[in-house]
C-alpha cells in the first residue's frame, strides 16, 4: 500500500482550516453562506456591463519588457514582463467547480476564451481549489497547442503530469525557481487550505508567488506579489522582511462573508489594506471579487468596503486599482 498523503499546515499552528464536518457544510449551504444575499445595485447584467471592457487582443499579442497587467476576472491575471507572458490561476469557465459546469456560477462573462490567450510561457497556480485551479480552462489551453511551464505548490505536480501538462515545477514555501534569465519566482506562505476531493484535504500546499525581475541598469529588482487566497497573518510581514518591499500587489478584496467562517481563509477589505501595508506595496490592484457567486456579500460591496478601509487609514483610493474584467494597464516601474 502507498503511504497516506502528507498533510500540510499553516505557519500559525493554531490555525487549522479544512477539517469541516460534512453536516456543517450542508447547513451553511442551506443557510445561504455560499452565495450573495442580494444582487448588486441594478442587477447582475448591469454590474457585468459596468465592470467589463473588451480585451485589447492586439496589445496582448505584443511581448512586453516593462510590466503590463490584464485582469481576467476573479484572481486570474496575465502579467506581461521581461518578454514573458505569465498567467496566474486562470479560471475562465462558466462555473468554479468540477467539470466547469458545477459549483459557483460565474455572473460576469470571462473576457476571453482560453484559445484567445497569447502564447503563455509560465502558469502559476496558488492552490487546488476549483476557483483557482480550473481544469476546463487548462485543458482548452493545452488542446489549443499551448505547453507552458507550470509552477505549482508542493504535492500538486502529479495532477498536471497525469493530464499531460508540463513541464511542472513544485515549490515549498520560500523556495524559488528561475523562469527566465533575470526573472525569479518565489513561493510564499499564505493562510489557507487545500482540497480537490473529499479525501485530499490539505494534501497539497497553498501559497502565493513573488516574481522578481532584475531590471536592466536598476539596483533593485522589480517585485510583483500574487498572494493567492489567504486570511490575514504575520506571513506578509515575513515576506517583506525576507524578500523586500513589493512594487505591485494583486490584492484580494472579496469573498469575505460570513466572517465567522471566512476570516481564517479570506481577508476582508480592512485586512487587505493591512496586508498591503505589511508588504509596503507601492501600487495594488483588487482581485478575488465580482466574478463568481462564492460568498454572502453582494458583488458591488468589496469596492465600497475597500474605499472605507482606505479612508480610515488615510490612504488614497488610487493606491488600489479597481480594474474592469478584460482591462489592461501598464505598471509604472
Amino acid at each position: 500500500m502507498s503511504p497516506p498523503p502528507r498533510r500540510f499546515a499553516n505557519t500559525h499552528p493554531g490555525v487549522v482550516i479544512g477539517n469541516f464536518p460534512w453536516y456543517e457544510m450542508v447547513w451553511r449551504s442551506l443557510r445561504g453562506d455560499f452565495k450573495p444575499r442580494s444582487e448588486p445595485t441594478g442587477g447582475y447584467a448591469a454590474f457585468a456591463q459596468q465592470w467589463s471592457v473588451p480585451v485589447d487582443h492586439a496589445r496582448l499579442a505584443q511581448r512586453q519588457q516593462a510590466p503590463v497587467v490584464t485582469w481576467l476576472g476573479h484572481v486570474s491575471i496575465l502579467l506581461q514582463v521581461a518578454g514573458l507572458n505569465v498567467l496566474m490561476d486562470p479560471t475562465l469557465c462558466g462555473f468554479a467547480g468540477p467539470l466547469g459546469r458545477f459549483g459557483a456560477p460565474r455572473r460576469v462573462p470571462a473576457p476571453l476564451a482560453p484559445e484567445q490567450l497569447p502564447p503563455i510561457d509560465v502558469v502559476l497556480i496558488s492552490h487546488n481549489h476549483y476557483d483557482h485551479l480550473c481544469y476546463g480552462t487548462l485543458r482548452r489551453l493545452r488542446d489549443a497547442g499551448q505547453s507552458p511551464r507550470f509552477v505549482v505548490p508542493q504535492g500538486l505536480g502529479h495532477w498536471f503530469t497525469q493530464r499531460g501538462m508540463g513541464p511542472v515545477t513544485e515549490l515549498n514555501w520560500w523556495e524559488h525557481t528561475e523562469i527566465a534569465p533575470g526573472v525569479r519566482v518565489h513561493f510564499t506562505p499564505a493562510q489557507h487550505w487545500s482540497r480537490r476531493t473529499p479525501w485530499d484535504t490539505n494534501a497539497s500546499l497553498w501559497g502565493g508567488y513573488l516574481l522578481e525581475w532584475a531590471r536592466p541598469e536598476a539596483t533593485d529588482p522589480w517585485r510583483f506579489l500574487f498572494p493567492g487566497d489567504t486570511g490575514y497573518s504575520d506571513d506578509f510581514k515575513a515576506i517583506r522582511q525576507r524578500l523586500g518591499a513589493v512594487d505591485f500587489l494583486a490584492l484580494p478584496i472579496g469573498a469575505y462573508l460570513p466572517r465567522d467562517f471566512m476570516k481564517p481563509m479570506h481577508v476582508n477589505p480592512e485586512d487587505a489594506v493591512q496586508l498591503m501595508l505589511d508588504v509596503e506595496a507601492k501600487q495594488s490592484m483588487g482581485v478575488h471579487w465580482g466574478t463568481f457567486m462564492l460568498t454572502q456579500e453582494a458583488f458591488d460591496h468589496p469596492p465600497r468596503d475597500l474605499a472605507a478601509a482606505l479612508a480610515q487609514r488615510g490612504i488614497a483610493a488610487e493606491r488600489v486599482w479597481l480594474m474592469r474584467h478584460g482591462e489592461t494597464r501598464a505598471i509604472a516601474v
